[in-house]
């Protein structure tokens, strides 16, 4: 796999369009004034809190990865605004971190910036007009928490999202979906700062949707979205979601650290079909695992490291497209440095 590209949006899927500076200076041939310069003048901008050499395996629902050079928590958009101004003049690399989930972040962690956003980020705003309603919700904000909002409300729209770990912003852009729908389906408006700091909305006709991703302008970060649901009986609403929670117990893994599927599903087929009738599911190596209950998961017993996750998706390729011809793609986004690329080899899995 090589290098992965550092500017991304990892969420629960989540990378999203390249945050990347033209030309960007690697942090690790930086001189120390130039990185104390930059530590500087990045805990000058207001609403932005910066933490040096932070471990990203707390920030992920996998639980695994190492640290990120700098790890900014932004407020606000001003302060995104400003942040993203400064880390392109000075070349420094970016990658924002939602939720976590959809992602892998490899064991050396990510060279740059990682910016996660806060504060007012995770508000939501609700109105309606007659039969319809709508909220505009931060990119923040959780997707089941917002769900489960909807339903009290009795808004009909989003009770398939119910069961995604992720963030609104990393749902948006990996256009998420469950059971039929997606969020293309309610989505009304997009808001975002773009790579030099200037503000965007976009408006539904503007956007453009595929399977599990969203076509945004390259180096847009998402900062809201607005979308439309229609008002009905919260009790049926209510029952939809509890339905989809139970769907949703009964065929993912529970109890263990993950992230979420870890390959689109084919056209025609289901990915996790596939890798057990592979003969994978509850392949393991080291900490991590083929998931026993439904093998498009990887989930962690505890200690994984992001190369044996890596090695196991590696593995899981190769078998599919061996056995059935078929070349499955990750759903999960790999972020930060990793070493060179091999096809794991069966000793050590179990």
């Amino acid at each position: 796999m090589g290098k992965a590209v550092s500017g991304s949006y990892g969420d629960h899927y989540f990378n999203t369009p390249v945050l990347q500076s033209p030309g960007p200076v690697p942090l690790s041939i930086m001189t120390e004034t130039n990185q104390s310069s930059l530590l500087r003048n990045l805990k000058r901008i207001p609403g932005v809190s910066v933490k040096t050499s932070e471990p990203l395996a707390r920030y992920t629902s996998m639980k695994v990865g190492g640290p990120a050079d700098y790890f900014c928590e932004v407020e606000d958009v001003s302060a995104l605004a400003a942040l993203l101004q400064l880390l392109r003049r000075e070349d420094v690399p970016v990658c924002l971190l939602g939720n976590g989930s959809n992602v892998l972040v490899s064991d050396a962690g990510v060279r740059g910036a990682v910016i996660h956003l806060a504060g007012s980020f995770k508000r939501a705003e609700w109105r309606q007009e007659g039969e319809a309603a709508w909220v505009d919700v931060g990119a923040a904000y959780l997707v089941a928490r917002l769900a489960r909002e909807a339903a009290r409300r009795g808004y009909a729209g989003l009770e398939f999202a119910e069961g995604i770990p992720g963030s609104m912003g990393g749902a948006l852009v990996m256009n998420a979906g469950a059971y039929g729908s997606e969020f293309e389906r309610i989505v009304e408006q997009v808001d975002g700062v773009t790579a030099g700091g200037q503000f965007v909305r976009l408006a539904r006709s503007e956007l453009n949707f595929g399977y599990r991703r969203s076509d945004l302008p390259t180096g847009m970060v998402v900062t809201g979205i607005r979308l439309r649901l229609e008002k009905a009986d919260p009790l049926e609403v209510s029952r939809s979601l509890e339905e989809m929670v139970t769907k949703r117990k009964k065929a993912q893994p529970s109890g263990f650290p993950n992230s979420g599927s870890m390959f689109r599903n084919p056209p025609g087929d289901f990915a996790g079909r596939l890798i057990e009738a592979a003969g994978l599911k509850g392949k393991r190596l080291g900490q991590a695992q083929i998931s026993e209950r439904h093998a498009n998961f990887i989930v962690n017993h505890g200690g994984a490291r992001a190369e044996e996750v890596r090695q196991l998706i590696e593995l899981a390729r190769a078998e599919v497209d061996k056995q059935f011809g078929v070349r499955l793609e990750p759903e999960v986004r790999f972020l930060g440095e990793w070493g060179s690329s091999g096809l794991l080899t069966r000793t050590g899995i179990t």
